[in-house]
């Protein structure tokens, strides 16, 4: 296989994507180019990056659930419809043109970073609900589920950032109750993939396993320092991922 040579490149790159994921989200801004280099077509790429990600947002979503920042049973709802949104997306994302998003897409990206480094108040602390939750249940997270399995990049920033403004979470709460949804949405696109037959399962589930380490300590990392890691972060975050999308 072309990647026999990068296979513990790609480990290592899985295990440093899941810290800053489970922290501010955009580890496929890592995982995804590292695939490509590795010698995988895209839609290999895609579909393996699913399979390992999945592992990563299990155990963020695991830790935070551990630790009471946020309740599984009351957002499996919203966790279904995120999951057929991805699907939906997948299903698109063979059919539908995708250069006007992928143009779009940075500037958007720049566009939460600014919000989020700019923003007054911003911290641990919820505020003001500016949506009813069926709204945000029913018409955001399946929106937000779709792009992930139409495109991906940048999701947890989306839903991170409805959280924050729409929702009115803290962000360490935020960030907790994004990693539910994300796998949700991973775990759509991921089955849609594996139908298809795009995905290198043995490396998938070696660098999902290096995922799984590397999101437990992010994880523990944004529980201790909270918004005053999380934030600057995820500002650092977009504008990479923005940057390297402008580059690309």
């Amino acid at each position: 296989m072309p990647f026999d040579d990068p296979f513990i490149l790609l480990v290592l790159a899985a295990f440093v994507a899941g810290v800053i994921d489970a922290i501010a989200g955009g580890g496929g801004m890592i995982t995804v180019p590292a695939l490509l280099l590795g010698g995988l077509d895209p839609l290999s790429a895609l579909g393996t990056n699913k399979l390992q990600s999945l592992f990563g947002s299990a155990s963020a979503t695991i830790t935070y659930a551990r630790k009471g920042h946020v309740q599984l049973k009351p957002l499996l709802p919203a966790a279904a419809l995120s999951f057929g949104g991805a699907c939906l997306g997948a299903l698109l994302a063979a059919s539908l043109p995708l250069d006007f998003l992928r143009r779009l897409l940075p500037f958007l990206l720049i566009a939460i970073a600014v919000y989020f480094a700019l923003k007054p108040g911003l911290s641990d602390v919820d505020r003001e609900r500016r949506i009813s939750p069926a709204a945000f249940a029913l018409f955001l997270v399946p929106l937000i589920g779709a792009y992930d399995g139409l495109f991906g990049p940048g999701t947890g920033s989306f839903f991170m950032l409805a959280f924050v403004s729409l929702a009115g979470y803290g962000v360490l709460k935020a960030t907790a109750h994004t990693k539910l949804l994300n796998f949700a949405s991973n775990f759509g696109g991921f089955a849609v993939f594996a139908l298809v037959g795009s995905i290198h399962w043995k490396l998938g589930l070696a660098m999902g396993v290096a995922q799984f380490l590397g999101a437990r300590v992010g994880a523990g990392v944004a529980m201790r320092f909270g918004a005053g890691l999380i934030r600057p972060l995820l500002v650092l975050v977009c504008i990479a991922l923005a940057v390297r999308l402008l580059w690309s």
